[in-house]
């Protein structure tokens, strides 16, 4: 999805949009780019939720919280980006101290029926949901295009009403 498009399903945020107000800085550009490549790779972030298992899902949240840290230590900790990484970090310690909290969540949670499945698959959509809020917000401040099947998790079109 093109990054323009993007930004027009953002309301509510003061946002800078890229070329038009605000020109980045070359380091947190490279370091924009770069995490939305990564997370473009990361099926937990938009694979069906009844398809994922709970242990490989908290694998691969162990290493895009590495991600975000490693990028996170090469930005200036006042940047939009920074900002933006951190509510990400923050997700990622949320949803795992969610599917932590009780073993038969993670044990279980693929089972359909069972209250672990809905406890996880609710994890992951909230996850989810944080995450499409900031690449949104990476991706219209820094131009950067978002692909399918990340771009899944993007904001919807605001209502016309």
């Amino acid at each position: 999805m093109k990054f323009k498009e993007i930004a027009n399903r953002l309301t509510g945020f003061s946002t800078p949009v890229f070329g038009v107000s605000w020109n980045p800085p070359k380091l947190e550009s490279e370091a924009a780019q770069r995490l939305i490549t990564e997370l473009e790779d990361k099926r937990v972030l938009f694979n069906p939720s009844d398809v994922e298992v709970p242990h490989h899902c908290v694998e691969s949240i162990f290493q895009l919280r590495c991600i975000l840290t490693g990028e996170l230590k090469n930005l200036d900790r006042a940047s939009n980006l920074a900002a933006n990484i951190n509510a990400m970090r923050a997700a990622c310690r949320k949803f795992l101290d969610s599917v932590r909290e009780d073993e038969r969540i993670i044990r279980f949670g693929s089972d359909h029926g069972h209250y672990a499945n809905w406890h996880f698959i609710s994890a992951v959509g909230e996850l989810r949901g944080v995450f499409g809020v900031h690449i949104a917000q990476v991706s219209a401040q820094y131009g950067i295009n978002v692909e399918a099947p990340l771009s899944t998790i993007l904001p919807g079109e605001p209502d016309e009403t």
